[in-house]
């Protein structure tokens, strides 16, 4: 039988960069690719009219909220599976993932019974009109229905990921974008003799899609890396991985949560210039996670990577990593404000030629990405943190760059200098961030090894 890793170079000798890089530019393109699934499902369902599209408006809080979980349960499994990975213990490799499998079934399980349970209640909360909520039901029924699909492939690519076939986890999310992104009209609008399901068909759209994801990833990790053990019911054993992956999986859940918020507070403060400075704003906020997706892609291959060394207790390769990662954000993250600064004119065009929303988008796009190198180090560093174990300080990062840094410059920024100095404040807070999570990260990497019952706890 064909040992795990057998067919993926080892993260733990070689140079780090090339690693990093080979690791990172496959999730490149299967971010961007789970990125379209909104985007997809939104312009289909824009063209039957204004009804569908706020109802399926009103359903993005909730699904962001279960896709907070299901990264969460990822980022627990990723992180003890990395870890043991790396210290050559496969046994409990096998073990970590078919116990994280399990809890991520059972959790969407019980996200159905109780979505299912709550449709009309939890939406009449939100907000939504009563005549909306068949539409809504339309949607959300079949999406809880098909949770598990949402759910147990995030664990399942977690898995692959962290022992470092994220080219693998690349591919199966461009593939089952790209069919998505065929299946959509085909549902939506009943083309080629398929039936006309309009809203139910953009949900039914999605959860065959991920049924797909959910087959494949289970079908690599059972068949090619042979990562899954027999199914164990002994509570002291599903405990002791439960616990592994919930040590990291639930910080990880709050750590996601905070982005949101983060949203949230800025449109509100934003919201007192006029409806224009909101547009402007949404024009920028479009554009900014496609300028950042280098970011993203390498925050989602860092964790892994640093899992794999902590568990060999590779500390100089871990110290080497944290330089890598600053020179990279620092080179990346100037190029990038660069490239904004001069053409942020001609994309914010591409949405809107309302001069009072481009003036607004253009004052964001040329000031917050030269805080971008800071912004990317927060990613890389929380992510490195979960990879170690170590999920408290990703978490108080997070939270101390909204709720300590942010906050109060944007409530200063905004009342000295208007839009200009609440701008000024996002990018003083993730610079100021950034700095203070390459100190913390460095100096954890560089003191005492971690014991081998730390790295398994």
């Amino acid at each position: 039988m064909a040992q795990p890793g057998q067919k993926n170079p080892s993260l733990l000798e070689g140079p780090v960069a090339g690693h990093l890089r080979r690791l990172a530019l496959p999730m490149v393109w299967g971010i961007l690719a789970t990125m379209s699934f909104n985007v997809v499902d939104t312009y289909y369902v824009a063209h039957l009219g204004k009804g569908p599209l706020a109802a399926m408006s009103f359903t993005f809080p909730i699904v962001m909220v279960i896709n907070s979980l299901a990264i969460g349960l990822g980022a627990g499994t990723s992180s003890a599976v990395a870890r043991a990975y790396g210290a050559g213990d496969l046994a409990r490799v096998r073990r970590l993932v078919t116990d994280a499998s399990l809890l991520a079934l059972l959790g969407a399980l019980l996200i159905s019974v109780l979505g299912l349970a709550t449709i009309r209640p939890l939406f009449r909360l939100l907000g939504a009109p009563e005549e909306m909520l068949p539409l809504i039901a339309d949607y959300m029924v079949p999406w809880y229905l098909g949770a598990v699909f949402a759910v147990v492939p995030m664990v399942a690519l977690s898995a692959l990921r962290a022992i470092g076939n994220s080219a693998l986890t690349g591919r199966i999310m461009v593939a089952v974008a790209l069919f998505n992104l065929a299946l959509d009209p085909l549902l939506i609008f009943g083309l080629l003799g398929f039936p006309r399901l309009e809203l139910q068909g953009a949900a039914l759209s999605t959860v065959i899609a991920r049924a797909v994801s959910f087959f494949a990833a289970l079908f690599f990790l059972v068949k090619r890396e042979h990562l899954m053990a027999p199914p164990s019911l002994r509570w002291a054993s599903l405990r002791d991985s439960w616990r592994a992956i919930l040590k990291v999986g639930l910080p990880a859940v709050a750590t996601n949560a905070i982005i949101p918020m983060a949203g949230g507070v800025v449109v509100a403060l934003v919201a007192v210039h006029g409806a224009d400075a909101v547009a402007g704003l949404g024009v920028a906020l479009r554009i900014e996670p496609l300028a950042l997706i280098v970011f993203y892609a390498l925050s989602s291959v860092v964790g892994p990577f640093m899992g794999q060394n902590a568990g060999a207790g590779k500390s100089e390769r871990m110290c080497e990593t944290v330089s890598v990662l600053a020179r990279f954000c620092l080179g990346c993250g100037l190029g990038l404000a660069l490239l904004l600064y001069f053409g942020s004119g001609f994309l914010v065009r591409l949405f809107s030629d309302s001069q009072a929303v481009l003036a607004v988008a253009i004052a964001y796009l040329t000031l917050v990405p030269f805080s971008y190198a800071g912004y990317g180090f927060v990613m890389s560093a929380n992510a490195a943190f979960n990879g170690l174990g170590k999920p408290l300080p990703a978490t108080l990062i997070s939270f101390l760059r909204v709720l300590g840094i942010y906050l109060p410059l944007a409530w200063l920024g905004n009342r000295l200098w208007g839009i200009t100095g609440l701008f000024a404040a996002t990018a003083a807070a993730n610079l100021l961030l950034g700095g203070f999570a390459w100190w913390w990260l460095r100096r954890t990497v560089e003191g005492r090894p971690l014991r081998r019952r730390e790295l398994q706890a």
